[in-house]
This record gives C-alpha cells, sequence and structure tokens, in this order.
C-alpha cells in the first residue's frame, strides 16, 4: 500500500468518524504523550529528587485523609501532576479538539477538574500505595499504583475536555464566520 493510498484512508476515516478521531487522538496525546511524561516526572522525583523526604510525615489531617502521608510523596506527586495537565491542556486545546473558545474560561474550567481530580487520584493512588506498602512492591508498586491513578480518571476526564473545557464555537448554518455588526 503506498503511502498516498493511506493518507486518503486516513483522512476519510477522519472525516467519517471525528468523534472516534477525536479520542484516538486524546487516547494518543493526552494519555500516552502527557501522562508518560508525567510517569517518568512522578519516578524521577520520587525516588531521586525528594527520595530523603519519602520518610517524613506530614501531619495536615486533610492530606492524610486523602493518604498522603510523606513530605516526598506530596511534592513529587503534585510537581508530576501540575507537568502532565499542563501539556494535556495546550495538547488538547491544540491538537486534539481545536478548540477556539474563550481560553481563561477553559483554563479556569480545567483547573477546576485539576483540583477534583488531584483529590480523587490522591485519595486512590494512596489507597493503592498502602496495599503496595504493605506487599513490599518497592518501585515498581509505586509506578503501577501512579499508573492506575492515571488511568481511572479517564472516566470522567475525557468528556470533561471534550464537552466543557476545549469547545468550538458553533458555526452558522450557512458554515461561514458570523458578521460582527
Amino acid at each position: 500500500m503506498s503511502v498516498q493510498t493511506c493518507r486518503q484512508r486516513l483522512k476519510c476515516f477522519t472525516e467519517k468518524h471525528g468523534e472516534i478521531w477525536k479520542f484516538i487522538k486524546w487516547v494518543l496525546f493526552t494519555g500516552i504523550g502527557a501522562s508518560g511524561i508525567e510517569l517518568v516526572a512522578h519516578m524521577l522525583l520520587l525516588n531521586f529528587v525528594f527520595d530523603s523526604l519519602k520518610t517524613v510525615p506530614i501531619t495536615n489531617e486533610a492530606l492524610n485523609f486523602i493518604g498522603i502521608k510523606s513530605v516526598g510523596y506530596l511534592y513529587a506527586f503534585f510537581i508530576s501532576t501540575a507537568i502532565g495537565y499542563s501539556i494535556a491542556f495546550v495538547l488538547n486545546r491544540k491538537l486534539t479538539f481545536k478548540a477556539d473558545s474563550n481560553a481563561a474560561v477553559s483554563a479556569t474550567y480545567a483547573i477546576i477538574l485539576v483540583i477534583f481530580n488531584i483529590f480523587a487520584c490522591a485519595w486512590i493512588g494512596s489507597a493503592l500505595s498502602n496495599i503496595v506498602l504493605a506487599k513490599q512492591w518497592n518501585s515498581w508498586g509505586d509506578a503501577l499504583v501512579k499508573v492506575v491513578t492515571m488511568t481511572i480518571p479517564s472516566v470522567w476526564i475525557y468528556p470533561a475536555n471534550r464537552f466543557i473545557i476545549h469547545r468550538v464555537k458553533k458555526k452558522p448554518a450557512n458554515g461561514k464566520p458570523a458578521q460582527i455588526e
């Protein structure tokens, strides 16, 4: 099959199945791309940069409630999450959904989603981390927990990105941009 034929088939598929193509791009760019960078950053921060802080306990009741009990994990989690979500926001806005809505409003919605997601993932991650600690799975267990806590929220993250955060302005029925009066 020639390169031209592959391009034609891809173009035909993307035109016919636009929503499926958006989901595929979201999985590839955000799921694999941004999440992969987030995972690498998390593991480097946790095991090298903040390794000495993994034994320093956190006494904040709110953080303990969601299961964050070590200063090293707290720093690694929040920094890697900020990196991952920042990359995901840009990739989703520019490549996946090609949003043209107000960027400040989109960023505000994204921040609200990130705050919710951080607490949800911290709670899920800490519950799983307790299992990893009990089983003594060490770094491999930490990586597994991070992958799981990055995957589960896809249930609510994709719809929020697609329908709330990265919207495209509706075009008039004639397909031409609206005239400013």
